[in-house]
């Protein structure tokens, strides 16, 4: 099996070999000038980094660049990959807290890999002896409840579901009930994704949380949105949004192997202050890693 770092690597194959690809080049070659400047903000922009955190971080370069009198461009490179770390890991926060059972909610709008990802966590979970129940809490559309029925077949673990346009906060009660009644570890929650722009749907995803905490000491434990890497800045639209309604802890970043613009993942740490958890590395059940600052910048720059 391959290691974090590894999988990590791996999933950036088609962001180092364009966009960053070029900024290894730019610094390996050039000598430090205006226009060494200009074409890194460029390419970082490309590569979906974000205007606004590719102009901090640049400005950042020049004026450590200018204190220490760098004139070696390979220097910058090092300096750029501490900073894009710092990004990174300025808003991890993880509690030491295990609760008994830990229920994390997922969100996240139709089509980003949600359902997928959760199985993907689910398996994680599981492979490391902890018993999983998932939650069909998605009832406003038949198929998200059957997909989930799907993947928990699949993983081997159990599904809570009720019929498509019951109450979700019913779906999670009997979900954290369940959970308890069969000494469950881990309950992984589905919630609607339909448009994220809908006033409707996020304030149902306000009443799951309510239910979860009424029902479980401190829950939810963990909400975590799951965004598609392939639409770049979109999904740092979409992240604001949910973030207006509901508390993320952590994203998940799905499909980061199909991108060549895997530079979102500094958009969304430094614009919006939400921590990077997961990765999709692939298509197979096995395919996620927990995320890596370290990892992830080294994998950009190999």
């Amino acid at each position: 099996m391959l290691g974090r770092s590894k999988k990590i690597s791996q999933s950036l194959t088609r962001t180092r070999r364009s966009f960053f690809g070029r900024v290894t080049e730019l610094l390996g070659v050039s000598e430090i000038s205006d226009e060494l400047w200009e074409e890194l903000e460029e390419l970082l922009i490309q590569a979906d980094v974000g205007v606004k955190t590719t102009v901090e971080l640049v400005e950042k370069l020049q004026e450590q660049v200018n204190k220490a009198r760098i004139r070696d461009a390979e220097a910058v490179k090092e300096i750029l990959k501490r900073e894009l770390i710092d990004i990174l890991n300025s808003k991890v926060q993880r509690s030491d807290e295990s609760p008994l059972l830990t229920v994390i909610l997922v969100v996240g709008v139709n089509g980003s890999g949600k359902t997928t990802s959760i199985a993907k966590l689910a398996k994680y979970y599981k492979d490391r002896g902890k018993k999983v129940i998932l939650g069909a809490a998605d009832t406003f559309r038949a198929a998200a409840i059957d997909q989930l029925k799907i993947w928990g077949e699949r993983v081997g673990v159990d599904v809570i579901a009720h019929q498509p346009r019951a109450d979700p906060g019913a779906v999670v009660y009997d979900t954290i009930q369940a959970g308890r009644s069969r000494g469950a570890d881990v309950l992984i929650i589905d919630t609607a994704g339909r448009l994220h722009t809908k006033y409707n749907l996020m304030q149902e995803l306000k009443k799951v949380r309510r239910v979860a905490a009424k029902n479980a000491p401190r829950a939810p434990h963990e909400t975590l949105l799951v965004l598609d890497a392939t639409t770049g800045q979109n999904a740092l639209a979409q992240a604001q949004h949910f973030k207006e309604a509901v508390d993320i802890t952590g994203i998940f970043l799905a499909k980061l192997d199909g991108t060549a613009k895997g530079g979102i993942v500094f958009a969304i740490a430094k614009e919006l202050g939400i921590p990077i958890r997961w990765v999709g590395t692939g298509e197979g059940l096995d395919d996620l890693a927990e995320f890596e600052a370290e990892a992830f910048v080294e994998g950009l720059f190999e």
